[in-house]
C-alpha cells in the first residue's frame, strides 16, 4: 500500500507515520530522514541540498523529488511505503504521480490529519527541551515537569526553542496553508483523501487512520 500522510505542523504526523508503517509493514519515508541520509552519505543530491541550505535558500523541488525517487526504488519499498512530508506542494504531487505511473503504480490513500489551529499552537508552543539532553522533552500542559523549568531526568534547565514560539508556529502554519494544503484538494479530485481527527490519544488516532485505509 502506498500512502501519503498530510497535516499541519503539530498534528503528530511523525508519530502516526511510525505506528502506521509498523502496522502495515512498509517503510516510513520522511523528508527530514531523506535529507539527513543524503547529506551524511555525501550523495550528489545531498551535496546539492546542503549547498542551498548552507546559503539559507530553499532546496529546489527537483532535488527533493530526486531523493524521494531514489528512496522509493529501494527493495524494501517494493510492496509500498508511507510518505511523510513529501509531497509538500502540488508540483511535487504531480511529479510523484508521474513517477509512480511510469512504474505502473499509484497512491492508494491520502490521510489528512486534522487539528484545530489553536491546538497546534498549544502543542508546539508548550514544548520545553532540556539544555543538557534534547531527548528530554516536556510540555507545560500535557507533560509538565515536577518543578517548573527543571528537567525531571537530570535537573537541567528547560527552555523553549526559538522555532517553537507562538509567532514562529503561526508563520509555519501560514506556509502550510499556502504551500502544502492545496495538495489536499489535488488528491481529493482523485478521490483519495480521508480526513482524520488527530485529537485524542495516539492509539485512537492510529486506529482511525487504519480504519480509513481501503484494505487495512
Amino acid at each position: 500500500m502506498r500512502i501519503v500522510l498530510v497535516g499541519p505542523p503539530g498534528a503528530g504526523k511523525g508519530t502516526q507515520a511510525a505506528y502506521l508503517a509498523n502496522n502495515l509493514s512498509i517503510p516510513h519515508i520522511s523528508t527530514g530522514d531523506l535529507f539527513r541520509a543524503n547529506i551524511s552519505q555525501g550523495t550528489e543530491l545531498g551535496l546539492r541540498a546542503k549547498s542551498y541550505m548552507d546559503a539559507g535558500q530553499l532546496v529546489p523541488d527537483e532535488v527533493t523529488i530526486g531523493m524521494a525517487k531514489d528512496r522509493m526504488e529501494q527493495p524494501d519499498a517494493a510492496g509500498g511505503f508511507l510518505l511523510d512530508g513529501f509531497p509538500r506542494n502540488v508540483a511535487q504531487a504531480e511529479a510523484l504521480d508521474a513517477m509512480l505511473q511510469d512504474a505502473g503504480m499509484k497512491i492508494d490513500a491520502v490521510l489528512d490529519l486534522e487539528v484545530p489551529e489553536d491546538e497546534v499552537v498549544k502543542r508546539i508552543a508548550g514544548r520545553r527541551i532540556c539544555r543538557n539532553d534534547s531527548a528530554h522533552v516536556f510540555h507545560v500542559v500535557y507533560n509538565a515537569p515536577e518543578a517548573e523549568g527543571v528537567c525531571d531526568a537530570c535537573g537541567g534547565e528547560l527552555y523553549q526553542r526559538d522555532d517553537d514560539s507562538e509567532e514562529t508556529v503561526r508563520k509555519r502554519l501560514e506556509v502550510y496553508h499556502t504551500q502544502t494544503e492545496p495538495i489536499i484538494d489535488y488528491y481529493k479530485a482523485q478521490g483519495l483523501v480521508t480526513t482524520i481527527s488527530a485529537m485524542g490519544k495516539v492509539a485512537e488516532v492510529t486506529q482511525r487512520s487504519m480504519d480509513a485505509l481501503p484494505s487495512a
